[in-house]
């Protein structure tokens, strides 16, 4: 058990330790960063979606800025696309790929943010709230693994985890993506 355990974190470190040495994921979570901090400023907000996992992500990502991450200050405008009430409506009368982009169509304008996390890329869900994003002109930002996927075409800015042979390791990419977003978001937006 010890040695099952051991591996699993090596792997882990491994793979944070890879994505942390490419300057192109730093520099892609920077421009992420300012761009959500840019459309708070402006008056908008950012909109998160995904789907398992990646859902709850997207949920810890906007319960950060509206509540409160490592101080206490202002609530910055968020919100996951999770309320029950709504994705059990949409996807009794609506096909289970629109959920997210009617909501998106519903309470999303121009200069509001998305943020698109799916493990592998090809979330049909997500990519047609992608779709829906772009046609509102709000950037996207997509959080992807095992290669990005078709959400790597539709975003504006990519931020990839390293290749896996399971999406738990791109979790892990995403929710230490997810939190240094917050943080710096934070330190952009509060004086």
């Amino acid at each position: 058990m010890k040695d099952s355990i051991k591996k699993s974190l090596a792997e882990a470190a491994e793979m944070l330790s890879e994505f942390a040495s490419d300057e192109k994921n730093i520099g892609a979570i920077e421009k992420a960063a300012s761009a959500m901090a840019r459309s708070i400023k402006n008056g908008g907000k950012i909109l998160a979606c995904g789907n398992g996992g990646s859902l709850c992500d997207a949920t810890h990502f906007a319960e950060e800025l509206t509540a409160r991450f490592r101080k206490n200050r202002r609530p910055i405008p968020a919100i996951a696309i999770n309320d029950s009430a709504y994705l059990t409506c949409a996807l009794n009368d609506f096909r289970p790929d629109a959920i997210f982009s009617r909501y998106v169509e519903g309470l999303g304008k121009k200069g509001d943010v998305l943020l698109a996390i799916s493990t592998s890329g090809n979330s049909k869900n997500v990519l047609e709230a992608a779709k829906t994003a772009r046609k509102l002109h709000m950037p996207v930002v997509a959080l992807t693994g095992k290669g990005g996927g078709r959400l790597a075409k539709l975003a504006d800015i990519e931020i990839r985890a390293p290749d896996s042979e399971y999406s738990d390791r791109a979790q892990e990419i995403h929710i230490k993506v997810v939190h240094i977003l917050v943080q710096s978001i934070e330190s952009k937006t509060v004086g």
